[in-house]
Protein backbone atom coordinates (compact mmCIF):
# COMPACT_ATOMS: atom_id res chain seq x y z
CA UNK A 1 0.00 0.00 0.00
CA UNK A 2 1.24 3.51 -1.06
CA UNK A 3 1.73 5.60 2.18
CA UNK A 4 0.13 9.36 1.85
CA UNK A 5 2.64 12.39 0.48
CA UNK A 6 3.33 14.70 2.61
CA UNK A 7 3.28 18.43 1.97
CA UNK A 8 6.45 19.91 4.08
CA UNK A 9 6.14 23.47 2.73
CA UNK A 10 2.81 25.14 1.73
CA UNK A 11 2.70 29.18 1.60
CA UNK A 12 1.98 32.18 -0.56
CA UNK A 13 4.40 34.47 -1.30
CA UNK A 14 4.21 37.99 -2.78
CA UNK A 15 6.90 40.73 -4.19
CA UNK A 16 9.43 41.05 -2.00
CA UNK A 17 9.32 37.38 -0.41
CA UNK A 18 11.13 35.42 -2.82
CA UNK A 19 14.32 35.52 -0.54
CA UNK A 20 12.15 34.34 2.30
CA UNK A 21 11.00 31.62 0.46
CA UNK A 22 14.26 30.75 -1.29
CA UNK A 23 15.54 30.61 2.17
CA UNK A 24 12.39 27.85 3.28
CA UNK A 25 12.79 25.67 0.34
CA UNK A 26 16.77 25.02 0.45
CA UNK A 27 16.42 24.28 3.94
CA UNK A 28 13.66 21.91 3.35
CA UNK A 29 14.81 20.59 0.54
CA UNK A 30 18.40 20.03 2.29
CA UNK A 31 16.60 18.33 5.25
CA UNK A 32 14.34 15.65 2.55
CA UNK A 33 17.54 14.75 1.13
CA UNK A 34 18.92 17.19 -1.25
CA UNK A 35 22.87 18.23 -1.31
CA UNK A 36 25.61 20.29 -2.94
CA UNK A 37 24.55 20.76 -7.03
CA UNK A 38 21.27 19.16 -6.71
CA UNK A 39 20.34 21.46 -4.17
CA UNK A 40 21.25 24.66 -5.66
CA UNK A 41 20.08 23.86 -8.92
CA UNK A 42 16.62 23.08 -7.21
CA UNK A 43 16.29 26.10 -5.59
CA UNK A 44 17.51 28.12 -8.59
CA UNK A 45 14.71 26.77 -10.66
CA UNK A 46 12.27 27.60 -7.48
CA UNK A 47 13.66 31.12 -7.75
CA UNK A 48 12.77 31.18 -11.53
CA UNK A 49 9.51 29.78 -10.96
CA UNK A 50 8.36 32.22 -8.01
CA UNK A 51 10.22 35.46 -9.67
CA UNK A 52 8.36 34.56 -12.57
CA UNK A 53 4.79 34.65 -11.14
CA UNK A 54 5.38 37.42 -9.50
CA UNK A 55 6.56 39.38 -12.57
CA UNK A 56 4.30 38.01 -14.86
CA UNK A 57 1.47 36.08 -12.74
CA UNK A 58 -0.27 39.24 -11.24
CA UNK A 59 2.25 39.39 -8.45
CA UNK A 60 1.58 36.70 -5.98
CA UNK A 61 1.54 32.96 -6.57
CA UNK A 62 1.36 29.54 -3.95
CA UNK A 63 4.20 26.89 -3.49
CA UNK A 64 3.86 23.55 -2.16
CA UNK A 65 6.48 21.55 -1.62
CA UNK A 66 6.75 17.64 -1.04
CA UNK A 67 8.80 14.41 -1.12
CA UNK A 68 7.14 11.53 -2.98
CA UNK A 69 9.03 8.26 -4.85
CA UNK A 70 12.49 9.71 -4.81
CA UNK A 71 11.67 12.80 -5.70
CA UNK A 72 10.98 16.27 -4.22
CA UNK A 73 8.48 18.01 -6.15
CA UNK A 74 7.39 21.69 -6.21
CA UNK A 75 4.45 23.16 -7.24
CA UNK A 76 4.01 26.74 -7.96
CA UNK A 77 0.54 28.81 -9.26
CA UNK A 78 -0.31 31.97 -9.88
CA UNK A 79 -3.63 33.71 -10.85
CA UNK A 80 -2.17 35.71 -13.79
CA UNK A 81 -3.08 35.98 -17.57
CA UNK A 82 -1.37 32.96 -18.40
CA UNK A 83 2.09 31.93 -20.24
CA UNK A 84 2.00 33.31 -23.97
CA UNK A 85 2.53 30.55 -26.57
CA UNK A 86 5.67 31.55 -27.49
CA UNK A 87 6.81 31.05 -24.09
CA UNK A 88 5.66 27.49 -23.79
CA UNK A 89 7.81 25.69 -26.59
CA UNK A 90 11.15 27.38 -25.68
CA UNK A 91 13.33 24.51 -25.96
CA UNK A 92 16.90 27.18 -25.96
CA UNK A 93 17.62 30.26 -24.15
CA UNK A 94 16.96 33.48 -25.42
CA UNK A 95 19.62 34.36 -28.39
CA UNK A 96 22.74 36.88 -27.49
CA UNK A 97 22.80 39.08 -24.77
CA UNK A 98 18.97 39.14 -23.60
CA UNK A 99 18.82 39.65 -19.70
CA UNK A 100 14.86 38.17 -19.74
CA UNK A 101 13.11 35.15 -20.96
CA UNK A 102 15.29 32.60 -19.32
CA UNK A 103 13.46 31.52 -16.89
CA UNK A 104 11.34 28.47 -18.23
CA UNK A 105 14.22 27.15 -20.19
CA UNK A 106 16.48 27.43 -16.99
CA UNK A 107 14.12 25.44 -14.97
CA UNK A 108 13.04 22.33 -17.64
CA UNK A 109 17.63 22.16 -17.87
CA UNK A 110 17.81 22.05 -14.06
CA UNK A 111 14.73 20.37 -13.11
CA UNK A 112 13.13 16.57 -13.70
CA UNK A 113 9.33 15.94 -15.11
CA UNK A 114 8.16 19.24 -15.46
CA UNK A 115 4.55 20.07 -15.61
CA UNK A 116 3.23 23.38 -16.86
CA UNK A 117 -0.98 23.58 -17.03
CA UNK A 118 -1.91 27.69 -18.17
CA UNK A 119 -4.54 29.73 -19.44
CA UNK A 120 -6.23 33.34 -18.47
CA UNK A 121 -6.89 32.37 -14.97
CA UNK A 122 -3.07 31.52 -13.97
CA UNK A 123 -0.95 28.98 -14.90
CA UNK A 124 0.79 25.84 -12.58
CA UNK A 125 3.83 24.13 -13.00
CA UNK A 126 5.11 21.51 -11.13
CA UNK A 127 8.53 19.91 -11.29
CA UNK A 128 10.69 17.52 -9.22
CA UNK A 129 14.49 16.86 -8.75
CA UNK A 130 15.65 13.28 -7.78
CA UNK A 131 16.91 12.71 -4.30
CA UNK A 132 20.30 12.06 -3.49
Amino acid sequence: MRRPVRTVLHTGFARGRITLLRRAVAEQAGCLGLSGRRLEDFVLAVNEVTTNAVLHGGGRGSLRLWSDAGRLWCQVADAGPGIPAGWLDAERPPPGMETSGRGLWLMRTLCEEVTIVTGPGGTTITFAAARD
